[in-house]
């Protein structure tokens, strides 16, 4: 088993020297920071779980609480919580359960954990292996929508804005790219553009998804050859139909 656990805590020593000696006996790697942005930043990138153990501390700690939300609502990374019920209660003000992996109430046993975590982790293993599709669109809604349709085929990364995406695909190649058209700062042209015009980037399939559907708007994201020109309007079968033809022909989606 490959894989790396990151233990958010504060105190608590002895449950977490203990998580940790479980973990590390099912072959699963695991690092151990303190609750603060800056710590977790450091580890995150190559992380697959993320542990909060919660404690006291976890009233005092909510703009770490928001980074962790968008941590695991943008990015393909799980959040296991530990504590007890007024704590748990308190996490979920910031990370809506639908984003949690997995809750545990105190007292808890040690081996269940790690055998829950071993799990999560083996079916992201086997997620790794699915295609990898970086969802860009400044919608929030429309954003969750298409994760929740993509997601059970598909390795989802979700972003918000032109410049999350450019500054993703500097240390990521996905497999394809559905580019909104129309956002603030950056438009999706612009954003094409520029993914175009780096020598790492310039290779990675762009398919527009978009509601824009005029004739100008078409033609002008035309002579910068994406590979698709996808309506939002078209519904969900008709959409994951053409994203699977894609990745099945590698021929231009209209």
């Amino acid at each position: 088993m490959t894989g790396k656990v990151l233990i958010v805590n504060k105190g608590n020593l002895f449950l977490t020297d203990a998580l940790e000696n479980t973990l590390h006996q099912s072959g699963i790697v695991t690092a151990c920071v303190e609750p603060e942005i800056s710590q977790i930043h450091h580890e995150i990138a190559d992380s697959d779980i993320i542990v909060l153990l919660a404690g006291d501390y976890i009233f005092e700690i909510s703009d770490v609480l928001v980074y962790l939300k968008d941590i695991c609502t943008g990015e393909d990374k799980s959040i296991c919580i530990i504590g007890y019920t007024n704590e748990l209660s308190e996490i979920e003000e910031y990370i809506p359960q639908t984003a949690i992996a997995q809750e545990f109430h105190r007292p808890y046993e040690t081996k269940r954990v790690a055998d829950i975590l071993e799990k999560i982790m083996a079916n992201k293993a086997e997620r790794k292996k699915s295609k990898h599709i970086l969802l860009v669109d400044d919608d929030l809604t429309f954003l969750k929508m298409m994760k929740g349709w993509l997601s059970p085929k598909y390795r989802v990364t979700a972003v918000r804005s032109g410049m999350q995406a450019i500054t993703y695909i500097a240390n990521h190649t996905p497999d394809l790219i559905l580019l909104d058209y129309s956002m603030p700062v950056l438009e999706g042209s612009k954003i094409l553009e520029l993914i175009r015009s780096e020598q790492e980037s310039k290779n990675i399939p762009v398919i527009f998804l978009t509601g824009r559907a005029d004739s100008e708007s078409v033609t002008k994201v035309m002579s910068l050859k994406p590979d698709g020109y996808l309506l939002k309007s078209m519904g969900k079968t008709q959409i994951l139909d053409a994203i699977d033809n894609w990745f099945l022909t590698k021929k231009y989606v209209i």
